[in-house]
């Protein structure tokens, strides 16, 4: 599902700022061993053809089904066995790792752990890698979604029902963070790439800002409304979609007549146009999220090996890992790069 069904499997311009840890160094080590450029080498050597998107994503021109195809080719060709409904009953560790599932048991000095978040459980989403965490004696962080659409307080909906189905090109902001790409206005809120990548910042309560006007002067173009004794709205459809020019002018009771506003009205006005502050009343969920923040705390992991410090053998990687990355790519170079330090050593 990823990408549109073109998985957008890497990121050219992947660095540790692109993600979100309560320790953001922690992801410095893997990141640095195991490159997009590394694993575009392998895309090329399965004759896979791809394409960068924009902001560095990388996408097969065809479908992610050669992506998965690419996987299980390299997974066959070192005799991974792979069982498919195998449902883990209990892991324990007397002498190495025993792990009972329905279709027997298995053991191993090493197991790692790539379960994934809880997000999207049609696909099989679970909590079963905190659990086992938990087991084994790791701390493991809060989870939440992250890379999800934001939902309004009704009185806002109300406000801007009209509104849904609109995108536009904004600034979002939170939490420290901003992005500029496109949001969308939603019969339950607001999504689109901006929202979505802010709203892995957002906490309830926060607000989150847009600047609606990112490459103008908000209060030039006031003033020039004001000289030209344009309404506000007719200025505004040229930068934004008319409906949303006419809806926010509503929303903030602009009069027709700029004439009526004093300088300080004015610059507030502009102030507005500038941050534009929605306050969200949550999210939509591990249903619509795309991946989840929080997971084992990664003072429980050696940066180098993905290995638990007190639990010799026993490895966590992925999503389950305290490390969430931006939108675009960014958490499949995580799998990967994590998946491949662990490789190395387990």
């Amino acid at each position: 599902i990823s990408g549109g069904g073109r998985c957008n499997f890497t990121n050219l311009d992947t660095s540790p700022a692109n993600f979100l840890s309560a320790n953001p160094n922690f992801c410095k080590s893997a990141l640095a061993r195991y490159t997009p450029v590394d694993f575009i080498a392998l895309v090329e050597k399965h004759g896979i053809k791809y394409h960068e998107k924009k902001l560095g994503q990388m996408f097969c021109d065809g479908s992610s089904r050669e992506i998965i195809e690419m996987l299980l080719a390299e997974c066959g060709a070192t005799r991974v066995e792979i069982r498919l409904h195998c449902a883990v009953r209990e892991v324990r560790r007397p002498d190495c790792f025993l792990v009972s599932t329905n279709q027997g048991d298995f053991t191993s000095a090493v197991l790692v752990v790539a379960t994934g978040g809880l997000s999207i459980p049609p696909l099989g989403a679970t909590d079963f890698g905190y659990r086992l965490a938990r087991q084994f004696g790791l701390k493991v962080l809060p989870t939440r979604p992250a890379l999800v659409p934001l939902t309004l307080r009704l009185a806002e909906l109300k406000l801007l029902k009209e509104l849904s189905g609109v995108s536009l090109d904004a600034l979002a902001s939170c939490g420290g963070a901003e992005f500029r790409e496109n949001i969308l206005f939603t019969h339950r809120g607001l999504s689109g790439p901006a929202v979505l990548q802010v709203s892995s910042y957002w906490r309830s309560g926060e607000v989150v800002t847009l600047n609606l006007l990112p490459d103008d002067d908000a209060l030039s173009l006031l003033t020039e409304a004001r000289e030209s004794r344009q309404e506000l709205k007719t200025l505004l459809a040229r930068h934004v979609p008319r409906r949303f020019a006419q809806a926010w002018c509503e929303l903030n009771k602009v009069p027709s007549s700029l004439h009526r506003l004093t300088p300080s009205e004015l610059e507030q006005l502009a102030a507005r146009l500038h941050r534009w502050q929605l306050p969200p009343e949550g999210t939509e969920g591990y249903k619509k999220a795309e991946v989840t923040a929080g997971g084992v705390e990664t003072g429980e992991l050696s940066s180098k090996t993905m290995e638990a410090r007190r639990v010799p053998g026993l490895y966590f990687i992925g999503e389950v890992v305290d490390v969430t990355g931006h939108l675009g790519g960014f958490n499949f170079q995580w799998a990967w790069a994590s998946g491949f330090a662990a490789g190395q050593f387990a």
